[in-house]
C-alpha cells in the first residue's frame, strides 16, 4: 500500500515531536508498505539555533532531512512553506505519488489543506494526539474547522475515553476510534543501566495553543510541587518552565531544549534515565480523557518503569507493576516507592507493556484495520 503521511517535524523540530511520526513511518515501513512524508501547516518553522520562528525553511527542511535519512528517507519527503514553495519533492512529484496512493494519515494537523491531491486519495484519516483540545475546538463550530474533519473517512484519538460516558468532551457530529502512538521497541529497547539515579521526564509547561481553555500541565504540576521533600526519590525535570521555582522544591530542572535538540539526543535522555515520573496537562485529567502520553510508552519501550499521572487511561492499560498510575500526592508517593522497592521487576515488567500494549507491528495493523485500509 502507498501511504502519504503528514506529521510536524519542522514545524516543531524537537526530539520528542520528531519520534512521533518517525515511529509512524518505520512502523508502516516495516509492514511493507510504501511511505512518504509530508508536512503542510502553512506556518513557519520554528528555528532552534536562532530561538525564533522564521519565514525561511531552512532549519526545519535540514532538520527533516537529517532526521529521516538515517532510516532510509532522506530523499522520501515533501516540505511546503507557509508561501507555497515546496522542499524536497517538487509539487510535481508529490502530485505523482498522490495519484496513486492508497492512503493519507494526517498526525496532529501535520496539514490544515485540502489540496486536490490529498483529497483524492481514496482512504483519509485524522490522528488526533492532543484529546480534549481538539473537540472543543471543533464544538465551537468555526465553519473551516469543522469542514475540515468531516473529509476524513476515519477519526483516531490518543484519548482512549473520548466519545464514552466517562468523558464529558462534547463531540457533536464526529466519531473518534482510539488509539496509541505506535513505537518501534527495538529502537527503544537498551540493556545498558540507566545513567541517572533519577526519576525524570521532558515536559513544557504551558503551552501557546487554545489558550482559551485553562487545561496546561503547569497547573497540575502545582498539586505535587512539595512530593521531592517527602520521598528519598530524586528527579530531574527537562522543562521549558520556572526552573528556580522548580529547584527550590528539589526537581533539579535542566534544559528541555538541548535534551529534545534531537531524536537521538531525546532517546538517549530517556534511555539514560532511571524511570519516568510524569504529570498531565489539566484539561486531560479534568475531563478524564484517556490520554496517555506517547513519551511515557517511549520511557517502557526502553525498560524505565513510569509512574505517571491518570487521565482515565488506566481503564484501558495494565497498571501495577512497570506502569503505576496516581491522582493524588499520596498515590504518588506509594507508587514511587514500589519502583524503588523492586526496580528490575518493574523495569522488566515496563517493557513487556511496551510490547505488548504498544509496539508498532501491534498498534498499525489495527489501525489500518479499522480505516478499512
Amino acid at each position: 500500500m502507498r501511504i502519504l503521511f503528514a506529521g510536524i517535524i519542522g514545524r516543531y523540530p524537537f526530539g520528542g515531536v520528531t519520534w512521533c511520526s518517525l515511529m509512524y513511518l518505520l512502523g508502516l515501513r516495516d509492514l511493507g508498505h510504501e511511505v512518504c512524508y509530508l508536512e503542510d501547516t502553512g506556518e513557519c518553522i520554528y528555528d532552534a539555533d536562532a530561538d525564533a520562528i522564521s519565514e525561511d525553511p531552512a532549519y526545519g527542511t535540514r532538520y527533516i532531512h537529517d532526521a529521516l535519512a538515517p532510516y532510509g528517507l532522506g530523499d522520501r519527503w515533501c516540505f511546503v512553506n507557509y508561501d507555497e514553495t515546496y522542499h524536497g519533492w517538487s509539487r510535481d512529484r508529490l502530485r505523482e505519488y498522490c495519484r496513486d496512493a492508497d492512503l493519507y494519515i494526517d498526525l496532529s494537523g501535520g496539514c490544515w489543506f485540502w489540496r486536490d491531491e490529498y483529497r483524492t486519495i481514496p482512504r483519509r484519516i485524522f490522528i488526533d494526539s492532543d484529546p480534549v483540545f481538539t473537540q472543543l475546538a471543533i464544538a465551537k463550530g468555526v465553519a473551516w474547522y469543522v469542514d475540515f474533519f468531516r473529509q476524513f473517512d476515519h477519526l483516531f484519538t490518543f484519548g482512549a475515553n473520548i466519545g464514552t460516558p466517562a468523558c464529558d468532551v462534547p463531540t457533536e457530529e464526529f466519531t473518534w476510534r482510539s488509539t496509541w502512538q505506535p513505537i518501534v521497541t527495538r529502537l527503544w529497547r537498551t540493556d545498558r543501566p540507566p545513567a541517572r539515579d533519577r526519576f525524570t521526564t521532558v515536559m513544557t509547561w504551558k503551552t501557546e495553543s487554545f489558550t482559551d481553555v485553562d487545561g496546561n500541565k503547569d497547573r497540575e504540576f502545582i498539586r505535587f510541587i512539595d512530593l521531592p521533600a517527602r520521598t528519598a526519590a530524586r528527579f530531574e525535570l527537562a522543562v521549558n518552565g520556572p526552573r528556580e521555582l522548580l529547584r527550590e522544591h528539589g526537581w533539579s530542572p535542566v534544559d528541555a531544549m538541548r535534551v529534545s535538540r534531537t531524536a537521538d539526543a531525546y532517546r538517549d535522555y530517556v534511555q539514560g534515565s532511571k524511570a519516568e515520573f510524569g504529570v498531565a496537562k489539566h484539561a486531560y485529567v479534568a475531563h478524564r480523557s484517556g490520554w496517555f502520553s506517547d513519551r511515557t510508552a517511549c520511557y517502557l519501550a526502553a525498560g524505565r518503569p513510569a509512574v505517571v499521572q491518570d487521565t482515565g487511561w488506566s481503564a484501558h492499560l495494565p497498571p501495577g507493576t512497570g506502569l503505576i498510575p496516581f491522582s493524588t500526592a499520596e498515590e504518588a508517593l506509594e507508587g514511587l516507592a514500589r519502583v524503588e522497592s523492586d526496580y528490575p521487576l518493574h523495569a522488566a515488567r515496563a517493557g513487556e507493556i511496551a510490547q505488548e500494549c504498544f509496539d508498532a507491528s501491534r498498534v498499525l495493523p489495527r489501525l489500518l484495520e479499522t480505516a478499512g485500509a
